[in-house]
């Protein structure tokens, strides 16, 4: 795994999973390319080999939500196939009991034809039990053999009421207790089907936001193909220069950061129209700045490492400090030695209350180094592609929270955590996974959600310089110029139109370069400047020359959603990615968007 500095902030690319709520958290991956020089096109092709290889990352992330979904959708065909089988079964019973139904039906029109007789039987057999008296019986034989046949006849009689009268009171009980039987058998069925399909509708509602995620994570894919089979190499290439512009470290900028990239800087005109990010790139794992608010708001390292990666994330405190990590250039230092020598946090945040920011990165980067070279089996580099190491130890809080930690160490299924950080996310982290193991992700503040976003965002309490910034310097600190990120009504709206002319015309989108792409940028490039972007937008409705209005909204997810304009002729919507693209690849000089968490501000 790949771990770099975008000049200020911590990037360390990518490994994709969620859990999740919070995936929305998964479609964050930016066009973040390294610098390349002017016509040189195996580096133009490797751009787009990145941007391939993030189409790439995406499935991986897919996988990740997909693998997740997988137990919710098994049980969910579990429950299905019971809920077929009981259907079958409901229709074999249902069978039965017409079969049932029938045979009631003719037990009761044969009931019902006996029961004259029945009642005859009944009537007659009592009469005969009170009237028909032995006495009378013999005073009216004449003689002994009549005597006979009528006793004789008259038990006869007596013994097939008997049998007739019992046979059909038993038929009756039974034609009850069967019609009893029957129905209850049909509502026990019944019940069962309701209860089942209900088990069914709430799996399917749990299952719902995951297949949304890979929904949108297979959308957020045909985005990036269409990216790469729209943009051209060169228009890549631009992208890469414009993005990777930060500065410096975090431990070696002032908090004042570019007084001038700052959303109160007075530009001097109106109206006046700016793109501020919130964070950059990377957004993964521990936010160093967000660890350093949440310090300052009383919590302590370990809540700070569990806020970042997840409850389940077991911080073992007795790790073993006798193994060594080889660092690429200065040789083998004992784990220890090394997490002194890191310069990835400033000291001075430890008299400043965040003392425990600094442990908790303490634990982080001696994570990171150990799971980065299997346990101390491989090396690790010294530069932001890894970590920053110096051969000499940083002393003061920094060595001090280095012993406080002696020993600790992130672990996740028995095996030491890459335990990912950045300077800044914005106020909202993405999920990553490493060993088996996923990070929550989600909102950085206070309440835990995007309610109290951006407020009590724990980054802007400890007042990172890159939690709302509009950028228009290059890495070198070349600006095209241009002093601060704002433009004027006429270049502001020819960002919409080149919005416009890159979703209606497919070959005319090739002319889309900064205005000043051959100056700034020492190219040599057929653009379109205002005037004709103007000409060709006018073949798609007309051309946009004011913008009134602008209303911005975010996904639950940490990223800009979709962006509506007021202007001349009419409400226009981009979605969050598309405006992105267009405005990094036209807006003049260096202005850029460097996250995806971003807001448009007009004065």
């Amino acid at each position: 795994m790949r771990k770099w500095y975008n000049g200020n902030m911590r990037i360390v690319p990518f490994k994709f999973f969620l859990l999740l709520f919070s995936f929305i958290l998964l479609f964050s991956l930016e066009i973040s390319l390294s610098s390349v020089k002017a016509d040189e096109l195996e580096e133009i092709n490797k751009q787009i080999a990145d941007l391939k290889s993030k189409f790439s990352q995406m499935e991986v992330a897919k996988a990740g939500v997909e693998k997740s979904l997988a137990p919710l959708e098994n049980e969910i065909k579990s429950i299905q196939k019971r809920i077929d089988n009981l259907a079958v079964n409901i229709k074999t019973e249902e069978g039965k009991i017409i079969v049932l139904d029938k045979s009631i039906e003719k037990r009761e029109a044969s009931l019902s034809a006996q029961y004259d007789v029945f009642s005859s039987r009944v009537r007659r057999f009592y009469i005969r039990r009170a009237y028909g008296s032995s006495l009378l019986i013999f005073l009216a034989s004449g003689n002994a053999a009549d005597l006979t046949r009528e006793f004789g006849y008259r038990r006869a009689l007596e013994k097939e009421d008997k049998y007739t009268i019992a046979d059909i009171t038993v038929q009756i009980v039974d034609l009850e207790k069967d019609k009893r039987d029957v129905q209850d058998r049909k509502e026990k069925l019944a019940g069962e089907k309701i209860r089942l399909a209900q088990a069914q509708k709430d799996l399917d509602k749990q299952a719902e936001p995951l297949r949304k995620v890979i929904k949108e994570a297979e959308a957020y894919q045909k985005d990036l193909t269409i990216q790469i089979s729209s943009l051209t190499a060169k228009q890549q290439a631009i992208l890469a220069e414009k993005t990777g512009t930060f500065a410096t470290s975090v431990g070696d900028v002032p908090l004042a950061d570019d007084p001038n990239s700052r959303s109160d800087f007075n530009p001097g005109f109106s109206p006046a129209f700016a793109a501020f990010s919130f964070g950059a790139p990377h957004r993964k794992g521990m936010s160093q700045y967000g660890a350093y608010g949440r310090a300052k708001s009383g919590q302590s390292a370990e809540d700070i490492l569990k806020a970042y990666y997840g409850s389940g994330i077991e911080i073992k405190k007795d790790y073993s400090t006798s193994i060594n990590i080889n660092v690429e250039g200065y040789g083998s230092v004992d784990i220890e030695t090394y997490a002194k020598r890191i310069y990835e946090m400033p000291g001075s945040w430890g008299d400043e209350g965040g003392y425990e920011a600094l442990k908790a990165q303490a634990v982080a980067a001696r994570s990171y180094a150990l799971a980065r070279t299997n346990n101390g089996v491989g090396s690790i580099c010294a530069t932001e592609s890894c970590q920053v190491y110096k051969p000499q130890n940083k002393g003061g809080n920094w060595d001090r929270a280095v012993d406080d930690t002696k020993g600790w160490v992130l672990m996740a299924n028995g095996k030491p955590f890459s335990a990912w950080y950045a300077s800044t996310s914005g106020g909202y982290n993405f999920s990553y996974s490493s060993e088996g193991y996923s990070t929550p992700g989600g909102w950085d503040t206070k309440c835990g959600n995007q309610g109290c976003w951006t407020g009590d965002a724990y980054e802007k309490i400890a007042g990172s310089p890159w939690f709302y910034k509009g950028w228009y310097k290059s890495r070198s600190g070349e600006s095209c110029g241009r002093s601060h990120p704002w433009l004027s009504q006429e270049e502001f709206s020819d960002i919409l139109n080149a919005i416009i002319v890159s979703k209606a015309d497919s070959e005319a989108s090739k002319h889309i370069f900064p205005v000043d792409v051959n100056s700034c940028f020492g190219k040599s490039e057929d653009v379109w400047d205002i005037g004709r972007m103007k000409e060709e937008v006018n073949k798609h409705g007309g051309a946009v020359t004011s913008v009134s209005n602008i209303s911005v909204s975010y996904s639950t997810g940490g990223m800009t959603a979709s962006l509506k304009f007021q202007t001349n002729r009419g409400e226009l919507t981009f979605s969050g990615d598309e405006f992105k693209t267009i405005f990094n690849l036209r807006a003049p000089g260096r202005i850029f968007l460097q996250s995806n968490l971003f807001n448009i501000e007009k004065k």
